[in-house]
């Protein structure tokens, strides 16, 4: 399959939210990414249940839905309530990592798992054939517009050969730092998802630069 590119919404204007929803149904764009932070996991707070459901009432795309939040689990069931597709959580953030991606496929959304830069690949060895999606971050989460950290080609390497050989489904997300002037190596290591959230929403054409991401 060709790659995908999720636009991510924290880059949007909130001030003119419904525009910049509608700009990425009419794109190329494939998902939209939704980060949701909870001020304790990470330092920084976004988008809460309302934000959500108006942005599915808009949306013609899957909602893949980021969590950085504490205790995760508790709010599965209402994330799919309010329209989630794909819903990822932290690694770090689950003490019964399977438990929370069987509920989360028990649910009847796709379970991903995102890995902070400092967490080894070798952590997910024991879960990987379970999971639909791996989310990479490439930069320190929590706030848009980082310095993508260059260490990330490594570890797609290292992910797509442990997807390998564990015959896992999984697809790799990478999310942090993706620009014009990475993104192809991105996809050469591995990646099968492009988050980008300042490099579509600070371009003078976003849509176009949506088209460029995806050739």
């Amino acid at each position: 399959m060709s790659h995908l590119v999720a636009p991510s919404v924290l880059s949007a204007n909130f001030a003119n939210l419904e525009a910049d929803l509608e700009m990425i149904n009419n794109s190329e764009a494939d998902w939209f990414h939704v980060d949701v932070m909870d001020g304790v996991f990470v330092p920084n707070i976004s988008f809460g249940f309302p934000v959500i459901k108006a942005i599915k009432k808009i949306a013609k795309k899957p909602l893949d839905v980021h969590l950085m939040i504490v205790n995760p689990d508790q709010y599965a069931q209402t994330f799919k309530d309010f329209g989630a597709d794909i819903l990822t959580v932290h690694y770090e953030a689950c003490h019964h990592l399977h438990r929370s991606i069987q509920n989360i496929k028990n649910l009847g959304m796709k379970a991903g798992v995102a890995i902070n830069p400092h967490t080894s690949i070798n952590l997910l060895e024991d879960t990987i054939a379970d999971i639909d999606l791996v989310c990479l971050m490439s930069v320190n989460p929590g706030f848009g517009g980082q310095k993508f950290i260059e260490n990330s080609f490594e570890k797609i390497k290292k992910l797509k050969a442990l997807i390998t050989q564990k015959n896992s489904k999984a697809l790799i997300e990478i999310d942090g730092g993706v620009d014009l002037t990475n993104y192809q190596k991105l996809i050469d290591c591995g990646a099968d998802v492009l988050v980008a959230g300042n490099t579509v929403f600070s371009s003078k054409n976003p849509s176009e630069t949506i088209k460029l991401l995806k050739k």
